[in-house]
């Protein structure tokens, strides 16, 4: 089964909670604390898998979980780090976040992504230990993992994409000029998937084509399989336009051509501008009149033209070496650049809660919501530090702070972050 596409839930390991314990031992007064730190929470990690063709995996798993960090003990005994979970998917799998549609990666190298990092462990007693606060009698807990709605999507590696209405010779061109054996057959839609097939040009240089099925009128709307499919022509270099010169279908190889280009544009314009080769196939069965006017009609547009009769290989070895040389002048495959998701779309979070506790004197905030913020904001950077300091307020925890009577000096802990509050 061929699935391009699949949205799934990811988690990534809580950290371990800090031990709040004191050492005791004989003959030693006053040992001081020794609580040990959380252990980290695991790692989401996506990795490419060249033996996998397809997403169908995920249509039967949805929910992915990370181990949790462990807890510290008393001794200074660190909790042990959660495993990180590895997922394998195709090479050419772009991931987003579900909701903004951000795209957070694109697996087309071997790059191993995190996608949702585990959660830091909390510190052990011995970290807030001062010369005024000799005996802290609390620790931190560990921080929730990042927990993520993604969406898959499937976008073939090829550098040459096939375009054309079913039956017009796709499926047999590319079974004779590579080693692809996609299904053959006198009748519509025998490529129910994208077929790809490497071409060979020697010497160990070679490119990769794709069959894209399905595309007829209304494609770009979802209709027949084109919708579904037409996403795997997007990183194409090259495309090549078969049409049926002899029209033995009974339709216009001039208007298959324009319905194509015209699905193309209203699926993605910027796809619409990759350049394109024509290849009118069956010329066998066409008449030199037929002939004539199809040279004529594609000169006049600029087009690179071809004829070929596929079956017997009739100027298949003068097309392949067309496209190697257009290749040659190319950019490369494209490649999709991450981006930022939004940090106003955790802002729209219906539960906005937030609890603070006190323990001597150090005031504690806790609000999953907000770790998404802080996990996503650069400190360092003075906007960013201005729009997490807007959120504490139109939020109420600066209200809240100061309710629980805090003073100016005094330390708030926000999970890894600790500042002094300042009215």
């Amino acid at each position: 089964m061929f699935v391009d596409s699949a949205k799934i839930k990811v988690k990534a390991g809580n950290g371990g909670d800090g031990c709040v314990s004191f050492r005791r031992e004989k003959y030693v007064a006053a040992g001081g604390p020794d609580g040990g730190d959380g252990g980290k929470g695991g790692d989401i990690v996506f990795k490419v898998d060249d033996s996998l063709t397809t997403l169908a995996d995920f249509r039967y798993k949805r929910k992915y979980s990370a181990p949790n960090g462990s807890n510290g003990q008393g001794g200074r005994k660190n909790g042990r780090k959660g495993e990180d979970l590895v997922i394998l998917v195709p090479r050419g799998t772009v991931i987003r976040e579900a909701e903004s549609g951000a795209v957070m990666a694109d697996m087309s190298t071997d790059e191993p992504f995190i996608a949702a990092k585990g959660g830091r462990g909390g510190w052990g007693n011995p970290h807030f230990a001062t010369p005024t606060r000799q005996v802290p009698r609390f620790a931190k807990q560990g921080t929730p993992g990042e927990e993520w709605e993604l969406t898959l999507e499937l976008k073939l590696l090829a550098d040459v994409g096939l375009l054309g209405f079913p039956n017009v010779g796709k499926s047999t061109f590319i079974s004779v000029v590579s080693q692809a054996k996609p299904i053959i057959a006198d009748y519509h839609f025998t490529t129910i998937t994208p077929v790809l097939g490497v071409i060979s040009m020697g010497e160990g240089n070679s490119f990769v084509m794709a069959d894209i099925p399905g595309l007829i009128e209304g494609a770009g709307d979802g209709v027949g399989l084109g919708h579904e499919f037409l996403r795997h022509v997007d990183r194409c270099r090259l495309l090549v336009h078969i049409i049926d010169a002899a029209g033995s279908e009974g339709r216009d190889p001039v208007d298959d051509f324009n319905i194509i280009n015209a699905e193309l544009e209203k699926f993605s314009p910027e796809l619409a501008e990759r350049p394109q080769i024509v290849v009118a196939n069956k010329i066998d069965l066409a008449s030199d009149e037929q002939l004539e006017k199809l040279r004529d009609y594609f000169t006049s547009l600029g087009c690179e033209y071809y004829e070929m009769c596929a079956p017997i290989s009739h100027g298949t070895k003068e097309i392949v070496s067309a496209l190697w040389n257009k290749l040659q002048t190319l950019p490369p495959i494209k490649q999709y650049d991450s981006e930022s998701i939004p940090l106003e779309m955790y802002e729209k979070t219906q539960d906005k809660g937030f609890t603070i506790r006190v323990e001597d004197g150090v005031y504690f905030v806790e609000a999953p919501w907000l770790l998404k913020i802080l996990q996503r904001c650069d400190l360092d950077d003075y906007e960013s530090l201005q729009y997490f300091q807007r959120v504490l307020n139109s939020s109420g925890i600066t209200d809240a702070l100061r309710e629980k009577g805090i003073n100016e000096g005094d330390t708030v802990s926000i999970y890894d972050l600790e500042f002094d509050f300042v009215n």
